[in-house]
């Protein structure tokens, strides 16, 4: 399920063999009691060993502020005292002193494959000046991401490019076509990842959670995980509920196991629909301004006139509508998208395509972090779950979506078929439920009504399976990452939250953000 959050304001079928991973039983994601043993022994180890934190490397791109180390963790939980992987830890100290320090607070983004190295550079944001004078703030790589035992499927120099098509209604060659192509993608990571692979789930993430929070010498931890850090966050509320001081989870999952993450891909698909209709819809009321339709439907057809234009002669030799797409599909995860892509399609349409290149056009220096992204993100989701082995399932299921919501459909669908060609752990996904009596204290709920990214259901979900928590909503609004974003409101509650335990009734509600300005 791709889904990294946008975050504040800085910046997530086996049809033949596969060959290079022998082929594990199904089982169940459970906690394991090798593993549990495996967990306690890594969170001993690391609390002695503590974090030697230092100058940054410059491929970090941090500025001074900002410290790093990194934190040892069992690559296999089960053999505590085997094979060991470094991750890559970031730290801003907290700016407050004394009694007003309250600990640590480690920060996920989302992906699965999302760097949170760069999260201290928060301190220096006024949404976040407050927390930041009380806790240091913590970043890290997750297993398999950046410098953190990095993973890879393919060669980093051919991952990004163009131009390429937009999937939007495929004929049988154009599948066929993403058939052998994700059949191929599976075999890679098998092959250049060994059985090394199996060890890359959310499961081992929240047990990762666990080690990072002894070695920063932190009796309890205090997480933000945004998106899918939502996920792997409540794998560790439900492993480690005595273990959590503060957590907040933003911008939130379905951790229903029947959704790990096939159905959690539709529904994103189907969403994503939604916020396209509401981009379209915003434009047409700025028709004055972008020339691009009266109508939501005016609008969609600029926008496919344009795409076709590109099919015929990409924009720049690079800029097809496969990168126009990819490109406008931000616009779901953030309305502040929304007049830098209507600029660009309208200036593309009057004859001047270079705020389209600009938007969209490949970036070969970002092609070695974005195909190690896309690694961890398809290992790890591949390996925490069942999906259907056969492509007509596959079939069957998005082209019946895709009749109601073409935009992203197919591209999502292409984007996760390497899963259905797996042959790793297969296992069932946890099921995540957080009694009372458990002694995780109550945790703080984010999220947008109209998340495409993850839908808001996934909230209501979450919070039906943690008991004592709160969710706060922001009405109408759906931008990816609310926590710390520009709705004060929303900031309000976090940061009571976080500096004094504060919490509002179970659902409350925020009015939403103001529509973006329409700028030419």
């Amino acid at each position: 399920m791709r889904a990294a959050a946008l975050y504040g304001t800085i910046g997530s079928l086996i049809l033949t063999g596969l060959t290079g991973l022998p082929a594990t039983p199904a089982h169940a994601l459970d906690p394991g009691l090798a593993e549990t043993r495996g967990v306690a022994l890594a969170a001993r180890q690391a609390a002695a060993k503590g974090i030697d934190f230092g100058t940054c490397p410059a491929v970090e791109g941090l500025n001074g502020s900002v410290e790093c180390g990194t934190v040892s963790v069992p690559l296999d939980y089960a053999h505590p005292r085997g094979k060991h992987i470094r991750l890559t830890v970031s730290r801003a100290r907290a700016t407050e002193g004394g009694a007003g320090r309250q600990g640590a607070i480690v920060f996920n983004p989302g992906g699965p494959g999302g760097n949170g190295m760069f999260y201290p550079l928060l301190a220096g944001l006024p949404q976040w000046r407050n927390v930041a004078d009380a806790y240091d703030l913590i970043g890290y790589a997750p297993r398999g991401v950046g410098r953190s035992a990095p993973l890879s499927c393919v060669d980093a120099a051919g991952f990004v490019k163009g131009p390429t098509l937009a999937p939007h209604h495929p004929s049988a060659a154009y599948k066929k076509r993403q058939l052998a192509k994700a059949r191929a993608y599976a075999r890679g990571c098998a092959r250049k990842n060994g059985t090394a692979m199996r060890h890359f789930t959310s499961l081992n993430n929240a047990r990762d959670l666990d080690v990072l929070r002894a070695a920063l010498g932190e009796r309890k931890l205090n997480f933000m995980g945004a998106s899918y850090g939502t996920y792997f966050g409540a794998l560790y509320a439900a492993l480690f509920p005595t273990h959590v001081r503060r957590m907040v989870f933003d911008s939130i999952v379905n951790p229903d196991p029947r959704k790990i993450w096939y159905g959690n891909n539709l529904d994103q698909s189907a969403a994503f629909e939604r916020r396209w209709a509401d981009w379209r819809r915003w434009v047409a009321k700025h028709h004055a301004v972008y020339h691009l339709g009266r109508t939501a439907q005016e609008v969609l057809a600029a926008y496919e006139k344009a795409s076709k234009r590109l099919e015929k002669q990409p924009a720049g030799g690079t800029v097809g509508p496969g990168q126009m797409q990819g490109a406008f599909l931000k616009a779901g995860y953030s309305d502040s998208h929304w007049a830098r892509d209507a600029r660009a399609l309208s200036a593309y349409l009057r004859g001047d395509d270079k705020p389209l290149i600009a938007l969209a056009a490949p970036d070969a220096g970002s092609a070695r972090a974005a195909e190690n992204e896309n690694a961890v993100y398809t290992i790890v989701e591949c390996n925490d779950a069942f999906w259907p082995r056969s492509w007509p399932v596959w079939d069957r299921d998005n082209s019946k979506l895709a009749r109601k919501a073409p935009f992203e459909t197919w591209s999502n669908a292409f984007m996760n078929l390497p899963c259905a060609f797996w042959q790793g752990p297969r296992q069932r996904p946890l099921d995540v439920k957080v009694a009372r009596r458990s002694g995780l204290p109550p945790t703080l709920m984010l999220a947008a009504e109209k998340d495409a990214a993850t839908p808001y259901k996934g909230a209501l979900e979450l919070q039906r399976r943690i008991a004592g928590s709160v969710l706060v909503t922001e009405r109408g609004a759906g931008t990816h990452g609310i926590g710390g974003g520009p709705n004060a409101c929303v900031n309000d509650y976090l940061e009571a939250y976080l500096l004094g335990g504060d919490l509002p009734a179970r659902r409350t509600y925020c009015s939403p953000r103001p529509q973006p300005r329409a700028t030419a």
